[in-house]
């Protein structure tokens, strides 16, 4: 089937109140998300662009050193394929289980 890609930019920035290290420089980078192209996946997209919105998609981690933007809780397929160990699919559950974390 179509795949639908969804592309998250996150700019690198200053980290707010509330985070971590308040203040600490960050490095963001660009994040691919992978849905199915069918009403479940658009439905899904639509939810994922309002927890986005809400602030919830990404987290601040601090790796080597380095403040860095990470995925938050939510999870994510970030491949097409490779199945669920890989963050890919086949993985049938995928869809439910992440509308019920949204």
């Amino acid at each position: 089937g179509t795949a639908l890609r969804l592309l998250f930019k996150m700019l690198s920035s200053c980290s707010k109140v509330g985070d971590p290290r308040p203040g600490q420089p960050y490095k963001g980078g660009s994040f691919y998300a992978f849905l199915p192209d069918n009403r479940e996946g658009q439905k899904t997209a639509m939810l994922l662009k309002k927890a986005f919105a809400a602030g919830l998609t990404f987290q601040i981690k601090s790796c080597n050193g380095e403040e860095r933007v990470t995925w938050g809780l939510i999870p994510h397929k970030t491949s097409w394929d490779g199945g669920k160990a890989r963050n890919g699919y086949p993985d049938a559950q995928y869809l439910s289980e992440v509308c019920i974390v949204l």
